[in-house]
């Protein structure tokens, strides 16, 4: 039996997939039909953060083809260093204005755009480099001040979110995908479902609001509470540890 180090990387990827699957499955009826009618997809974007290059070489070789990183720079050193890879990178932790041109040249997706100075930043920096970027929105929907994202865990007061989006869309170099959230976390990942069905039903208040925009994706979900997550419409999930292994010391 190979126990080696890539081999481990491929057998957990390869249960995390299968387990996707098997929560999609679990979807109660309310859920698929708040997701309307594009076909059933998760994607799996497989954190990176402070593991090695060779780490990252083991999980695409295991099959990632979506690679999430924290730190712009980290990330810039290792798209450096695997050139050859045919994946695409996806900026999932906070970011400050003064990073946006980092992440408008090197990365695909933005999965945490939290405030309209980084929106308008990042935009700049698209048009310098001739490029789009894809971007999601975070939302706090707990209340904890620890948490980055737009507060959004009073229901009665998104009317006031409204103005915020519109100046999002405005911006014609980002083309706005949908909602992220980083929920509490529990023991307990039942706990955290309540969090990820009201980021659906923010959602759906958007998206009720602005018919011409595609907001379908909710990026929620991370190694202890992914299964949840795409129980409740996540389309994507963020994926360390439960592939990877522990991050080096």
């Amino acid at each position: 039996m190979d126990d080696s180090p890539t081999a481990k990387i491929r057998n957990r990827f390869e249960r995390v997939v299968i387990s996707i699957d098997e929560a999609i499955a679990r979807r109660q009826p309310e859920v698929n039909k708040e997701l309307g009618s594009k076909p059933v997809k998760v994607h799996l974007v497989v954190v990176t953060k402070s593991q090695p290059v060779e780490i990252v070489r083991a999980a695409i070789d295991a099959g990632a083809t979506i690679l999430g990183e924290n730190y712009a720079e980290e990330a810039v050193e290792k798209i450096a260093a695997l050139p050859d890879c045919q994946v695409e990178w996806h900026m999932i932790g906070h970011v400050q204005s003064r990073k946006a041109g980092l992440v408008a040249k090197n990365f695909s997706m933005l999965h945490s755009m939290d405030n309209i100075k980084l929106a308008g930043k990042l935009n700049r920096a698209c048009e310098e480099n001739d490029r789009t970027l894809a971007v999601l929105v975070e939302i706090n929907v707990s209340g904890e001040e620890n948490k980055f994202g737009i507060p959004a865990w009073d229901e009665d007061n998104w009317h006031y979110l409204l103005p915020i989006f519109e100046q999002f869309m405005a911006f014609p170099r980002l083309t706005l995908h949908g909602l992220m959230t980083m929920p509490p976390f529990f023991e307990d990942p039942e706990l955290v479902r309540p969090y990820f069905q009201r980021l659906r039903r923010l959602r759906e208040y958007l998206q009720g609001h602005f018919p011409k925009v595609d907001l379908s994706d909710l990026s929620m979900g991370t190694s202890s509470d992914y299964l949840i997550a795409v129980e409740e419409g996540a389309t994507y999930v963020r994926v360390g540890q439960a592939i990877l292994g522990p991050r080096p010391v």
